[in-house]
């Protein structure tokens, strides 16, 4: 199959798109001091909720083709990871509202020339539940943060009912007509074992020589019997961070992570990230893979340091894989602006973690 290959030409600017993410920065920062002021903490704009807090290794895969060993993957070799496994909500919420799920991966030990502003030899793949980003440019990712933002100081039990509402008529969806509509999906997920998720990086980013779509792929058996598991979140309002917690006292958990590699312009754009890309096209191919062995998941130290110290930022990465497209320009921006007023209003200095030894047992 020919791949496209990667050129600095290949992204387009929209029309005011900075005012976009001026206006996205201003909408969420007001969204995270609504909640700061209802229960007296900054927390996270996105994935406030963590579920579990893991290191473990990347192992490159041996003998890739060419077209895939490329930036991190170019040569076989085997990396410290930190993984933070959470919630969607910029807030923390009871697990009856289940929407979207994040897995951010930082990779360390990483060499090779990086973005401006990135001073660590890590790199960051901040991955979520989903193919696609509901939103497929920053025009309409200001617009979906205008929407979420109304929801902020609704009760619970609303934001509850919206996502159940959202649940069943994907369910509906996908029974008829066998495609789910992953704007639902966001807003109203299955209850389903967080350990048992493919997670995505929904928008394009470099991959050296080429342009990729990244995702984790769950491999292990003890993984991948936990399809039919369901949280009844009547009975555990933190029911997921719980099954984490079970699943890493007893069980290592293996993600296959795969590119799948640009090679149609025209049904795999770069620009628009709502549009899911075609796997006839391109289907995704193992680089390497995550072993993410039995452990103490939720220590609190090390949630500490997860969930108030450490930064995940598309932003932290290799030249080599750049991310690509007005979501990822807007979240280059987003993610650092939201993690500063986080900061400033803790009081607790942010790090950009270079060593895996920095991460409290």
């Amino acid at each position: 199959m020919a791949y496209l290959p990667y050129r600095d030409d290949i992204e387009t600017l929209e029309a005011d798109e900075q005012a976009s993410i001026d206006g996205i920065i201003k909408g969420m920062t007001q969204e995270s001091q609504t909640v700061e002021k209802r229960d007296g903490h900054a927390v996270r704009a996105s994935h406030a909720k963590s579920t579990a807090c893991v290191i473990g290794e990347l192992v490159v895969a041996d003998d890739l083709p060419p077209e895939l060993a490329q930036g991190l993957y170019a040569q076989a070799g085997t990396f410290a990871v930190a993984v933070r496994f959470a919630q969607g909500p910029g807030e923390k919420l009871g697990d009856r509202v289940s929407t979207h799920r994040g897995m951010a991966i930082k990779v360390f030990g990483v060499e090779g020339a990086r973005l401006p502003g990135h001073d660590a030899p890590t790199q960051d793949f901040v991955l979520a539940s989903g193919t696609t980003f509901p939103a497929g440019t920053a025009a309409g990712f200001l617009s979906q943060a205008k929407k979420i933002g109304m929801t902020v100081p609704m009760p619970e039990g609303v934001k509850s009912a919206a996502a159940s509402i959202a649940r069943s008529i994907n369910t509906v969806l996908n029974a008829v007509t066998g495609s789910p509509s992953p704007t639902l999906d966001f807003y109203g997920h299955p209850f389903s074992h967080p350990l048992d998720e493919c997670y995505f990086s929904q928008c394009p980013i470099r991959f050296g020589d080429h342009v990729a779509k990244i995702g984790a792929f769950p491999v292990s058996a003890e993984q991948r019997a936990l399809d039919a598991w369901r949280l009844d979140s009547s009975q555990d309002e933190d029911g997921f961070r719980h099954a984490a917690i079970d699943y890493f006292d007893a069980n290592d958990a293996v993600f296959e992570l795969r590119a799948q590699l640009w090679a149609n312009a025209e049904t795999q754009p770069i620009e628009d990230s709502s549009v899911e890309w075609p796997v006839q096209d391109s289907d995704y191919r193992t680089v390497a893979t995550i072993r993410l062995p039995r452990q103490h998941a939720y220590g609190p130290d090390r949630v500490r340091y997860f969930d108030e110290v450490m930064t995940f930022r598309p932003a932290h990465s290799l030249e080599a894989h750049r991310p690509l497209g007005g979501v990822m320009r807007a979240r280059m921006q987003v993610y650092r602006a939201l993690s500063d007023f986080r900061h400033r209003e803790t009081g607790i200095a942010a790090a950009n973690t270079a060593n895996v030894t920095e991460i409290p047992a």
